[in-house]
């Protein structure tokens, strides 16, 4: 277990306060207290981040920055009981998260599909209202029976499923879509090993064993905002929905506004489009039908005009000659 001390404190945000650290939150006491005064100083990150990891989770420190190498030492050795965590002073001059390949965890961390080593992967979705893990054979066929290519997929997907929990701190009701198994045996050793792994976690869970239909149901403790939380941000663009309008979507909307206009405004003849050029490629190409029909049959005049600052559902309609 090495784990990299700065990607700790990277996503690590706690809110839970404890007595016995009072002595290096630095309360202070003034002989002539004059107000303002300073009371209380909360731990920084970083010695958050070691009072609330060790000595369970991390047996090994790598820090590089001198100073903070110092302020951890002599906190772990005041406040860290056996097994105190390895502490390393990192002196290599490629940047600490290069060398230990921080960024690809980062990534790793935040993206929706995660590879197994056997071929197979498993998806997370997270909502608001739950969490769904999907388990997936994928490249892995395995060599003898259907159902020990899937207990071994399934397997191997508790290590992961629960390490990935952990790691984004995924909390409140979660679904774990195993792949279907026919032996009851199967079963109870993919719910027994998922069990087990969970009892190092220090949030509380609860779990259902498998379902007939693969389906695990289980509820874990929400102590702080999940790493998606922490590190991403709503898409503007989308507003979190994670996917857009088509361009014939958005090209049958500016036709039912171009009716509109004609019927607000029935004597023009001039109407302007300003779109995006995604759209205005679609509408000079794919849905030109429509425009060639009120330019020839109508008589109307119709320019398009691309706007680049545009995202493609936003387009304006405007009557020229009103």
């Amino acid at each position: 277990k090495c784990f990299c001390f700065l990607f700790c404190c990277f996503f690590f945000s706690s809110r839970r306060r404890h007595t016995r650290y009072i002595s290096v939150t630095g309360v202070q006491t003034c002989a002539l207290p004059i107000s303002p005064a300073l009371i209380n100083r909360d731990l920084d990150i970083i010695l958050r981040a070691v009072r609330d990891l060790t000595p369970r989770e991390v047996d090994r420190i790598v820090i590089d920055s001198g100073e903070d190498y110092e302020r951890c030492v002599e906190f772990i050795n005041t406040f860290i009981g056996e097994p105190k965590p390895k502490m390393e002073l990192y002196r290599g001059s490629e940047p600490i998260f290069d060398f230990f390949g921080m960024e690809l965890e980062i990534e790793r961390a935040l993206g929706r599909k995660i590879w197994l080593k056997s071929g197979g992967y498993i998806a997370i979705d997270q909502t608001e209202a739950l969490t769904a893990i999907d388990v997936n054979t994928g490249k892995f066929v395995g060599k003898r029976s259907q159902e020990e290519t899937i207990l071994k997929t399934n397997m191997e997907a508790v290590k992961e499923l629960v390490y990935q929990i952990k790691l984004r701190n995924i909390g409140g009701l979660i679904i774990i879509d195993f792949i279907d198994m026919e032996k009851e045996q199967s079963k109870e050793q993919v719910y027994k090993a998922l069990e087990q792994m969970l009892r190092t976690d220090r949030s509380r869970s609860n779990i259902l064993r498998v379902s007939e239909f693969g389906l695990v149901e289980m509820t874990r403790k929400r102590t702080r905002e999940n790493l998606s939380q922490s590190l991403n941000e709503t898409c503007h663009y989308c507003d979190g929905k994670g996917v857009i309008k088509s361009r014939q979507t958005i090209c049958y909307e500016i036709f039912r506004e171009i009716e509109r206009n004609t019927l607000r405004y029935p004597a023009s003849k001039k109407l302007q489009l300003e779109v995006s050029p995604r759209i205005a490629d679609t509408l000079y190409e794919d849905e030109n039908q429509f425009l060639e029909e009120l330019e020839t049959v109508q008589n109307y005049n119709i320019r398009i005009k691309p706007i680049n600052s545009f995202p493609d559902e936003q387009f304006e309609v405007s009557v020229l000659d009103a």
